[in-house]
């Protein structure tokens, strides 16, 4: 496509490019003209009138372009439009290679199980803005769901626009959203110490190391799994947390969650004595920290300490919640002990103490009896 937008631009000083889409295929194809500002005019007159017969199923692309290697490729086959799933299939396909496997495999399930079933059928051309929002109306789901949708279509539109399949992304500038009563909900639910104890009292010895740490350290449990002996820094008394391995990811080690998940997490006192006593189990270098009880092996992600998990709790008779909460419970304990909300969210790996405020604001001490004391110590001027 031409720097201006007009799909020609200038291939050498005796001809000019322009460029299209035929059955969903990107082509080009150089028209021997000098490329003065005249023959330029005629070369768009000349790509109008293509896409015009590309509409109407009446382009030759032989007759029109004799000695273009792409003449072959299209003779044979049958005039196909090109549909909104043959579009988004090639597009996901192509979006595997540039992201994370975990974002990778919420994009397909979207494409799949949302786009492809309603919007599949249609000419991509054909895609409008009222046709989304009357979709979307009716749709059960809630605004983040939507959100997520409509910026995985969004992206896909964009990328169409880009290619020149489409004139315009109908979801620029535009997210649809419904009117919702608030959402009261209350995710936090931390392991009391008696049911710490409870838990831990019930596991394997490799698995109680594992859950005493990850309730001192407040990882997350997809970094929790990423940790190997070389992130464990005794001489300082740091963890360093730079990795992440999620189910999705199927093996493969990526980065953390986010930029600020990057971090070194200060060694506190019982998560360093889980991990001397692991030291007996898996200290190999380079090797991960924890591993399946049972089977020895890397855990291959949160689906599996889930099922491991169910069990545990079941059998310590503590009722049930998922493993996250343990990095709930940290954060609990940490806000409770009086700790410095700003210091907690760097140790859990957030870039600042908005989220540790509206979420865990209720663990953090409101008042005491020497409250306002130091500052008037430090501060006040005596009379």
């Amino acid at each position: 496509m031409g720097r201006d937008g007009r799909g020609v631009a200038a291939a050498s000083e005796s001809s000019i490019q322009i460029t299209f889409q035929y059955r969903g295929r990107r082509c080009r194809e150089k028209i021997r003209l000098k490329p003065t500002p005249a023959n330029l005019k005629r070369a768009e007159r000349h790509r109008a009138a293509i896409l015009v017969a590309i509409e109407a199923g009446t382009f030759d692309y032989a007759a029109t372009f004799p000695d273009s290697s792409n003449a072959a490729r299209f003779a044979d086959l049958p005039g196909q439009v090109l549909t909104t799933e043959k579009y988004l299939t090639d597009w996901l396909r192509g979006q595997e290679k540039h992201l994370k496997a975990s974002t990778y495999e919420g994009y397909r399930k979207i494409v799949d199980y949302q786009l492809i079933p309603r919007l599949g059928q249609i000419k991509l051309a054909d895609i409008k803005r009222r046709d989304l929002r009357d979709w979307m109306d009716e749709m059960d789901a809630s605004n983040k769901r939507l959100a997520n949708i409509q910026s995985v279509l969004r992206k896909a539109l964009s990328d169409a626009v880009e290619d020149e399949l489409l004139d315009d992304n109908p979801l620029t500038r535009y997210t649809y959203r419904k009117t919702q009563p608030p959402i009261k909900r209350d995710t936090v639910d931390p392991f009391t110490p008696a049911e710490q104890r409870a838990i831990i009292e019930k596991c394997l010895p490799p698995m109680a190391n594992q859950v005493q740490f990850a309730l001192w350290s407040g990882l997350r449990t997809s970094e929790l799994v990423a940790l190997t002996w070389d992130d464990i820094d005794f001489h300082r008394g740091v963890v360093i947390v730079d990795k992440a391995l999620t189910q999705a990811a199927k093996g493969t080690i990526e980065d953390t969650k986010t930029r600020a998940g990057r971090r070194e997490v200060k060694m506190l006192g019982p998560a360093r004595a889980a991990l001397q006593a692991q030291k007996a189990h898996t200290r190999l270098a380079s090797g991960p920290v924890f591993v399946h009880p049972v089977k020895g092996t890397r855990w291959s992600g949160d689906q599996e300490i889930r099922k491991y998990w169910v069990r545990l709790l079941r059998l310590a008779q503590v009722r049930y919640r998922r493993p996250y909460q343990t990095r709930h419970t940290y954060a609990s304990m940490m806000l409770s002990a009086g700790e410095h909300p700003m210091w907690v969210a760097r140790q859990m790996g957030h870039s600042n103490w908005a989220m540790i405020i509206r979420v865990y604001g209720k663990w953090m001490p409101s008042a005491d009896d020497q409250a306002g004391s130091r500052a008037e110590e430090k501060f006040a001027v005596a009379k």
